[in-house]
């Protein structure tokens, strides 16, 4: 037998419900992790990696660094750069600080290496 047509259009209803708050929680998270420009209040110079060293390389890491709330380093994610040069920035920007604010926030940095 076929269930109650009222049941149908109620198990459809909690589906797209369900479907939606799915959908609306990672928004609410991105709103919360805000791209802004707080300031730095320590920052760590990336060691120069000694294979970038002897190649002579030289060139800007792009990172993104999702900051804690207490201006703490939660994730760092390379965006662009050579590979040579990219871990070391990453570890640098991890052991940075910035301006405490009220949410966590996604900072674009650029890391930049000129050999000596």
């Amino acid at each position: 037998m076929n269930s109650h047509p009222s049941r149908s259009w109620l198990r459809v209803a909690l589906l797209v419900l369900a479907g939606l708050s799915v959908c609306t929680f990672p928004l609410a998270k991105a709103q919360q992790e805000v791209a802004s420009k707080r300031r730095i209040v320590d920052r760590r110079a990336p060691v120069y990696p000694a294979l970038a060293r002897s190649l002579a390389l030289e060139g800007t890491v792009k990172v993104e660094a999702l900051v804690a709330s207490d201006g703490s380093v939660k994730t760092v994610d390379v965006r662009g750069g050579h590979p040579v040069l990219a871990q070391a920035a990453a570890k640098a920007v991890r052991q940075w600080r910035w301006e405490p604010a009220g949410h966590d926030s996604r900072e674009q940095v650029e890391v930049k290496f000129t050999p000596e």
